[in-house]
């Protein structure tokens, strides 16, 4: 009596003819811890840009100097201690779950641009606003005392404003880009090729 062939398990293909190796995907409980850590760090640099155009837009409209300093002193202080490690877990965290899983960086269209969406955010948020927070800091530590003009704080009052309201922009479509996953999954390179050449032939 001969016993029933056993199923063999092979890797997926892809549809570029290449197997994906299940080594790279990350086990399940790592998966959902980083998924966790990933989730968090973003809402919380989300919630930070929300807080920092809060208090830029209460800063620009408001008539008291004392609010106005504090105000730029508290987005100093955000922006000091939060913005480099949320804006790092963020795109780090997104990185390795799109390497550790099976939708990769650049095999989707949703995912590539959300890499780069993230990416852009980050230099914004590092470079240019904490760089616009100091300025403004400097602008009210001039005038420590009575009342401050918009002439005293020239542009500086609305960079605070504009480059926060920016980096909420971009990182409220990656929000948004993670929700809906649009447009699909991208061709791979060599499919393409293949395809040329039996086109040519």
């Amino acid at each position: 009596m001969s016993s029933s062939p056993r199923a063999v398990v092979t890797p997926r293909a892809g549809r570029d003819g290449k197997r994906r190796s299940a080594d790279r995907r990350l086990p399940p409980r790592a998966r959902k811890a980083l998924v966790v850590l990933h989730v968090v760090a973003s809402v919380s640099w989300l919630a930070l840009m929300l807080c920092l155009l809060t208090l830029a837009v209460t800063a620009l409209t408001t008539g008291d100097a004392d609010r106005l300093r504090t105000a730029y002193r508290a987005m100093a202080m955000l922006g000091d201690v939060l913005v480099v490690p949320l804006s790092l877990l963020t795109l780090l965290s997104g990185v390795v779950l799109g390497l550790g899983t099976s939708w990769g960086l650049f095999r989707y269209y949703w995912v590539n641009t959300k890499f780069w969406l993230t990416l852009g955010a980050m230099a914004a948020s590092i470079f240019a606003l904490t760089a616009r927070l100091h300025d403004a800091v400097r602008a009210v530590d001039a005038h420590p005392t009575g009342p401050i003009t918009p002439a005293d704080l020239g542009f500086v009052r609305y960079n605070a404003a504009i480059v926060p309201a920016i980096a909420l922009s971009l990182y409220l479509f990656a929000v948004i880009l993670s929700v809906y996953k649009p447009w699909g999954r991208r061709r791979a390179a060599g499919a393409r090729r293949g395809r040329i050449a039996e086109a040519g032939s």
